[in-house]
């Protein structure tokens, strides 16, 4: 834990001394927006779906089903949408930079680099750190409307709520504390994928099988670390803006 500390905190100090090379930062960009895109579209288009689906059911017992609109946008920006996109991109993503860095690692690529006088932290982590940071946030945003648009499929169509009303019913609900809320967890999320997995990788050894356990740990930890983080961020998050 400490030597991961420690890592972190050289990420940060490169990235607030202007240690930053932006052309391959937005390289990575690309490759994991790209990369994760279609599962977070059709993950979140589900997800709405399903929302809309159960909790028409349920509010329709107590003759409450216009507030669908209220359930599904506020589950979605508050709490679904950050958490499961994290997970999908830690899953698709994270894994992809553990197993690039745990692969140069393995080869003694990153060794070679230091070598070269090149910071190998600045040249191979840094890029996809603030890649993380930068990305997650867009595809949140993209899966929060994705996921509303699910929740409206299932309200105009099962519910036949009126459209207006529903796009109405939405807008009153989601107020800006709501969103924000939700948007200063995926700050988090992005900073804990992108130092969790760039850690596993970095400093992997054992040649293919080390690549495979580096990759696994690195997952399976930014799982664990979202959501036990989402739990604590939540706490606080209600303690000030209730």
């Amino acid at each position: 834990m400490g030597e991961a500390i420690f890592f972190l905190g050289d990420i940060i100090s490169l990235i607030f001394r202007g240690k930053v090379r932006w052309n391959d930062v937005l390289n990575q960009m690309y490759s994991q927006g790209v990369g994760s895109i279609m599962i977070v579209m059709l993950t979140s288009l589900a997800t709405g779906t399903v929302l809309g689906l159960q909790g028409l059911i349920t509010l329709q017992r107590f003759g409450a089903k216009e507030f669908i609109a209220r359930l599904v946008a506020l589950s979605l920006v508050r709490e679904l949408g950050p958490v499961f996109t994290a997970l999908i991109f830690s899953g698709k993503a994270g894994a992809g930079i553990s197993a690039e860095l745990g692969t140069m690692s393995a080869q003694d690529q990153v060794q070679a680099t230091r070598a070269m006088g090149v910071d190998p932290i600045e040249f191979l982590v840094v890029p996809r750190f603030l890649a993380c940071f930068l990305v997650l946030p867009v595809l949140v945003i993209i899966s929060e409307i994705l996921g509303i648009m699910g929740g409206y499929l299932i309200a105009i169509s099962q519910a036949r709520i009126p459209s207006a009303y529903y796009i109405h019913a939405t807008m009153q609900a989601v107020g800006y504390v709501d969103f924000f809320s939700g948007f200063i967890k995926v700050l988090f999320f992005g900073i804990i994928v992108g130092w969790i997995c760039s850690y596993q990788g970095f400093f992997t050894q054992g040649g293919a099988v080390g690549v495979g356990r580096s990759t696994t740990k690195a997952v399976a930890y930014s799982y664990i670390a979202v959501i036990v983080s989402n739990a604590v961020l939540t706490k606080i998050i209600l303690t000030f803006w209730g």
